[in-house]
């Protein structure tokens, strides 16, 4: 069983920073993608930020040159930093991983607030 621990999250004033973490149980090298999605009140639930096995990264426009996706190999481990925070990044984070031939995995999820 695949197991991800997600960290980091919290409340945060507009213009700060958070750093979420996401622990997974098996190697990044069983992994064809990784990354972290997000879902506010009301909305669906949308990719924020992916980096491929091959370690291209795509991000959602509105988050471009704010926040950066990258990962510790040795750790297992998926990272989101997120600068120049804004209100409507409000949501809950959900971490992501997908398996090489397998399946999706998600994390339990991190709340993120930001205050104006």
């Amino acid at each position: 069983q695949v197991q991800l621990v997600e960290s980091g999250g919290g409340l945060v004033q507009a213009g700060g920073s958070l750093r979420l973490s996401c622990a997974a149980s098996v190697s990044i090298f069983r992994m064809n993608a990784m990354g972290w999605y997000r879902q506010a009140p009301g909305k669906e639930r949308e990719s924020v930020a992916i980096i491929t096995r091959g370690g291209t990264k795509r991000y959602l426009d509105s988050v471009k040159d704010r926040f950066t996706i990258s990962r510790d190999n040795a750790k297992n481990t998926v990272y989101l930093q997120m600068n120049s925070l804004k209100p409507e990044d409000t949501a809950v984070y959900y971490c992501y991983i997908q398996i090489l031939y397998g399946s999706d995995y998600w994390g339990q999820g991190t709340q993120v607030t930001v205050s104006s």
